[in-house]
């Protein structure tokens, strides 16, 4: 995939460009369908596909004191698109000046102007430009005048709500891992570099990978059953996210322990896949308390994890 960070990246015209636009947060399987007609329509105008997303999203830029997390982060989202097969991915830079464009000067000077679209497939409720003044309707009067067809899609899934990046983030918040999946397809993972903790985990027993995740969206605190991959090795896991409320803990952290494994962790890059949600986070009287509730979690990860392997991602 040839990934564009501006439109003055790509100098001319892609070839019969079969266009989709989106935030695409997460790349759930509505999102895969959505990519999976941009590129039969591709085939059929013998020309590229092409996603054309924004960074930073634009919720980021227009509403900053929201309590917004990604799923992804922007460069897991690259992949995944990358893994669907599409050609060509245009990263515009979202800023202000951007959202204030009009809808018909956006797809005029734009979409087909600059990128060379001459089809687009769009989701059954999308909206865009300026105070999202872009619908399905305008859409089919700009393509009738500039030459490109128009797809929409109507809602992707067997619920109400369908596959949505909301309904994901819901449940990822909320802990089910083990339910994201039939949204995702794949489990929900995070990533990141194992660093220096306050080294409990060791003198409890069980020693951890402390790892700071680069991800902005977390389960809800408490301890799952993982599988972390790193150095090209996979272990089995069994991880904790939350405070430490037992010692006083105030930062939230996201710390794994790798069933039968004894080594130096510290530096590397893991990550975990999430299986399933083993417990709540809570607050133990006292460190043998402690102890046996972190030997009973270990047990039933163990037993989790024994017929069980990751799902990953399939475009």
């Amino acid at each position: 995939m040839i990934t564009y960070r501006s439109l003055d990246e790509i100098g001319g015209k892609l070839r019969n460009a079969a266009v989709t636009i989106g935030n695409f947060d997460g790349v759930h399987l509505g999102h895969r369908e959505i990519f999976r007609r941009v590129l039969d329509l591709s085939a059929r105008l013998d020309g590229v596909s092409v996603v054309i997303t924004f960074k930073p999203h634009p919720l980021k830029v227009l509403a900053p004191g929201r309590d917004f997390r990604l799923i992804t982060t922007y460069e897991e989202k690259e992949r995944l698109i990358a893994e669907s097969g599409i050609d060509c991915l245009v990263n515009l830079p979202f800023s202000r000046r951007l959202a204030s464009i009009p809808a018909g000067e956006f797809v005029r000077d734009l979409l087909v102007g600059r990128i060379g679209m001459k089809g687009m497939i769009v989701g059954y409720d999308y909206a865009f430009g300026r105070n999202r003044e872009g619908d399905a309707s305008l859409l089919g009067i700009l393509g009738a005048e500039l030459g490109f067809t128009v797809e929409v899609l109507e809602q992707i899934g067997s619920d109400d709500e369908g596959f949505s990046s909301s309904m994901v983030r819901k449940m990822i918040a909320e802990g089910d891992v083990k339910g994201v999946v039939r949204l995702l397809g794949r489990n929900f993972s995070v990533g990141g570099k194992v660093v220096h903790g306050f080294h409990r985990g060791r003198t409890l027993g069980f020693p951890t990978a402390n790892i700071r995740v680069e991800e902005e969206l977390l389960p809800e605190p408490g301890v799952y059953a993982v599988k972390v991959e790193g150095d090209g090795c996979e272990w089995d896991g069994a991880c904790n996210i939350g405070t430490n409320p037992t010692f006083h803990g105030a930062m939230v952290t996201v710390e794994v322990h790798l069933l039968d494994f004894d080594g130096d962790l510290y530096g590397k890059r893991l990550r975990v896949y999430f299986i399933d949600r083993v417990r709540d986070e809570r607050t133990f009287p006292g460190i043998h308390a402690l102890k046996d509730a972190i030997r009973q979690d270990v047990s039933t990860c163990r037993e989790i994890l024994r017929n069980s392997g990751v799902i990953r991602y399939h475009g």
